[in-house]
Order: structure tokens, then sequence, then C-alpha cells
């Protein structure tokens, strides 16, 4: 099976690119209309008497490069095939495009592709008479002695430092000395969970059960090293711990957060805030993300980039742009409280005596205590196997308090009301909040009515009114409807309990349940099988005697 989602490989990149273009909120961007191959975005409102900034690489990950095109950073991407550096062509065909007399600034990830394909499409682009410079992106730190260390997530940052000069009128030198000097501080790590699916493999590269790789490429190439773990804690140990060997003393610092494209946003915020407490937010003033900026693909994952800053940085960094990817930049603040309105007390009538309440209330309970185990299996036949168990947990709890002698049996309505009130506590779930509307509903009804029947009646449509269920939906309903329906018409207590037994068993002739874990399941797999919570009704009215 396919872990990606497309229509033909062969149109996948050309399809996104679209995508982007024509989804852009800017509506500032085009694609070169030039041979099919050559993948060039450039941002339509370009003065060419300014230093054009382009950047490029392989596709995947999105939102870099194109996510970048547009005013106050790059003024073109030049995108190669997924993971696959574009040819010299296509760089050469976006210099001559938007380069002017001011000249232009490659801005590049050191991978040996990129590198070798920008080069000398710069080589090429100078011997035609045009003023190119190029500046490759070294901030992984993964390996410190790595002679040649990757563009990461630290490429972004260059972006918005040599758009922002570009768009300010600088000279050439000046924006390749102000984004350089940027480079020679900025460092990015990363570690992973999994690497990333490709769309002509069904699975991804393996990392073994319970471990993550730290220095994972963006490209799905192996970590520098496999931590024997998989806990978020501990990830952001290592993690800050290398980031902080590296920077040394500096503070004032910028922490960009980055999704490599995997990591689900509750994640990613998890593992934000595991980093905030370590000892590198002590060093951070702003903050960039948590979010997605350079990605690989699905690679469940996350990197972090560190940049001490200084008045002039910051001001590039916070000047407004238009293009889709960039994500703006916040101080750094601490946890924030405010206090909440305390929940108004709820009045409940003080306790009293009446043996026959008592009796009955008794009874109920023990139905569905002795039925426990026979309601769970009969539960895991269409539902979850919990129906026994969740309401047995509400019938000790009634039980527990009938027995400490802190019910109001000689009062209906007080009755009514305290269960409404207190059955959400040990039962929890939709099971008892359905209940609980019930008794609160009845409760609020017998003050006029003065009928029981009539008052589980009006509760038993509030339940119905936001549970969202009839009779014959195959649900509890369908043993509660009718019973109540005899109990309001002053029917004796056997034909009560008959009507709620009738109930109950026509829900094995249901095929199709309209609420709860039965509505996913087919008709064969519901036929035959009374529904559990009808069923607890029934047996609860069987064991009442009167």
């Amino acid at each position: 099976m396919s872990h990606f989602f497309f229509d033909k490989k062969a149109t996948i990149v050309d399809q996104a690119i679209e995508g982007i273009i024509r989804t852009s909120p800017h509506q500032n961007l085009a694609r070169l209309k030039t041979d099919n191959s050559l993948r060039i975005v450039v941002r339509q409102d370009w003065d060419k008497s300014k230093v054009a900034i382009i950047s490029g690489g392989g596709s995947g990950h999105e939102p870099m490069h194109v996510g970048f095109v547009g005013q106050g950073m790059l003024t073109a991407a030049v995108c190669g095939d997924i993971f696959a550096s574009p040819g010299v062509e296509a760089i050469l065909t976006a210099i001559i495009t938007v380069t002017g007399e001011a000249g232009c600034l490659l801005v590049v990830k050191n991978y040996t592709g990129d590198r070798l394909n920008f080069g000398l499409a710069a080589e090429k682009a100078r011997a035609l008479g045009y003023r190119v410079e190029m500046l490759l992106v070294k901030d992984d730190i993964s390996l410190p002695d790595n002679p040649q260390p990757r563009g990461l997530a630290g490429t972004i940052l260059a972006h918005k430092i040599a758009g922002y000069h570009a768009e300010q009128g600088a000279a050439l030198e000046d924006i390749v000395k102000n984004t350089q000097q940027l480079l020679n501080n900025v460092a990015t790590i990363g570690v992973a969970l999994s690497a990333c699916h490709l769309p002509d493999s069904d699975e991804s590269e393996g990392i073994a059960k319970g471990k993550s790789e730290l220095g994972m490429g963006i490209h799905g190439e192996h970590g520098v090293a496999t931590l024997d773990t998989q806990n978020s804690r501990e990830i952001a140990k290592q993690l800050t711990e290398k980031l902080l060997s590296h920077i040394g003393e500096e503070d004032n610092l910028l922490l960009m957060v980055n999704n490599l494209g995997g990591l689900s946003v509750l994640e990613l915020t998890l593992a934000t805030q595991e980093i905030l407490q370590t000892p590198l937010a002590d060093r951070i003033s702003f903050i960039q993300g948590p979010g997605t900026l350079v990605s690989a693909l699905d690679m469940k994952g996350l990197s972090l980039t560190v940049l001490p800053l200084n008045d002039q940085l910051l001001s590039a960094l916070n000047a407004p742009v238009s293009v889709t990817g960039w994500l703006p930049i916040s101080a750094y603040q601490s946890m924030q409280w405010q206090a909440a309105e305390t929940l108004p007390d709820v009045e409940l009538a003080k306790p009293s005596d009446n043996d026959s309440v008592a009796n009955i209330i008794k009874s109920a309970c023990q139905a569905l205590i002795d039925n426990e185990d026979a309601l769970n299996k009969l539960d895991s036949q269409v539902g979850d196997g919990d129906t026994g168990s969740t309401l047995a947990t509400g019938a000790h709890y009634v039980l527990t308090a009938l027995q400490d002698k802190k019910l109001p049996l000689n009062e209906p309505e007080a009755l009514l009301q305290w269960l409404g009130e207190k059955i959400t506590t040990p039962m929890g779930g939709s099971g008892g909040v359905l209940l609980s509307l019930l008794f609160s509903a009845a409760a609020a009804s017998y003050s006029e009515s003065k009928n029981l029947g009539d008052s589980l009646l009006a509760g038993l449509q509030k339940m119905k009114d936001y549970g969202g269920a009839e009779q014959g939906d195959r649900t509890m309903i369908d043993a509660l409807q009718p019973a109540f329906e005899a109990l309001a018409s002053g029917k004796a207590w056997a034909e009560v309990s008959k009507a709620a037994t009738a109930g109950a068993e026509s829900t094995k002739e249901m095929e199709q349940a309209k609420a709860g874990r039965s509505s996913y399941l087919n008709a064969e797999s519901l036929k035959g099988h009374m529904d559990p919570g009808a069923c607890a009704v029934s047996k609860v009215f069987e064991q009442i005697t009167l």
C-alpha cells in the first residue's frame, strides 16, 4: 500500500507547484513559461533594479522553496524532482530572467548536487556578464567535525535576511556580507522517529521500535546517532544539550521549532513545551513556530534552529513579507494563567428516608452490578465492551450513597435532581452525561406534573434531543420509551417491566444502529444481538418489584 497521496509520479512536483501558485493569498507568483522540465517560480512584482535573491533545490521540503518567494524574501525558486537538485539549465534560466544590473545572490544548501549545479550555473551566468554571488548554508551541527555540514532549516533565515536587504535596495556586496554573518552564527539539529515515504516506495527506512535518530537528514538519510528512546522529554534534553554545547555563552537567541513533516500539531506543541523546560529556554528571547518551514515529506521528526540576535537582525526578521511559508517571530514568554470563575454550588435537598424508594434504588443498582459481566460480553459483540462496567460503576456509587443515607428518598423531585447532578461523577463519558440529562430534565418536569412517568418521558426527550437517537435506533431508548409510556399511562408495574423487556428484545432484529459505536457496524454484525444499553434497562425493570 502506498503511503503517498498522488496521481502520477511524473506530475507530482508540477501539480504541487501549480497548487501553490493558484492558492497563494498574495496572488504574486508565476511559473516561468519555458521547457516543461524547468520548474522556476518567480514573484510577478519584481523590480530588476534591486538585487535578485534566488534559491532552490529538491522538492519534498515544502513550503521551502516556493513558499518563500515574494516581497521581502526570494525573487525566484528553482525546483528539482523530489530530493533531487534542479539542473544547471533551470538555474541559469532563473538567473538571467530575474537579474538586472544590481546582480543576484544564490542561497544554496550545502549538498553536493545543489553545490555543483548552482555553482556551474553561476559560472555560466558570470560568463554572460551577470553579477552573481553564491552562499552555502551549512547550519547542521549534528557532526561537529564534518568538513561539509548540511544546509537545514537555517536556510529560511538566510532567505529572510537576504530578501530584507534586497528589498531595502542594498548593494550585492552588502547583502552577501549581512547574510554570511547570519550563516556564521546559525545552528540546527534535528531528530526523527521515522524516515519519510517516497512516492515509489511502500515503506520508509525503518527506525527500530522505541528508538529515534539524532541528526537525521532532510532527505531521509540516517542520523548520526541512534537514541534509545522516543520519550519527548529525553529527546528534548539531548537536542538542547547539543545546541548549548555548540553556541557556548551566546544568549538573546531566536529559537525556530520546525516540523519535518510528520508530527501532528499535538506532538509538535508538546515537543516545544519540553524544549522550553530545558536550560536552553533561559537563553531564548524570541521564538519562531512551532510549525512547518522545511519538511522532509512526512518524516516524523523536528529540527531546532538557534540564532543569536541583535537589533539589526531582529528588525530584518520582523519586517513584513508577502510569502506563504514564513511564520512570524514572537517574543518568548512564560506560562500565562488567568483566574477562572468558580462554578456555582448546586443546592441539593437534605437526605430523607423512604423504605419503598430505598428498596427500588437498591434493586436497580443490584441488577446493574449483577449483570456487569454479561453486559460487557454483549457489548463486546457490538461495541467496545465496557457498557456493563460503566453502568456498574454508577450503580456502586448510588448504592454507597444510599447506604450512607445521603439520598433525599422522600422527595421524588429532589431525588431526580440528585441523580442528575451526581451520576456523571463516577460514570463519565457519554453514558453518564445522557443519564444526567434524563434525570435533570425529569426533575425540572416533576415540579409541574407531579407525575413520575410524565417526568421521565420529559427527561427522555432531552436525552434524545442531545444524544441524537430516537426509538428504533437500537439504543437503550428502545427499552426506556415503552416502559416510561406504560408508567405514565398508569399501568401496573408488571406491564411496565414487560414493555421494557419487549423493547430490549426488539433491538435484536434491528439491522442498523444510528448512535453509539454500534452505528459503525453492518447489519450482519448486529443481527441477533440485543443492544447492551436496552438490555441493561430491561434487567433493571425486571429486578424491581412493587
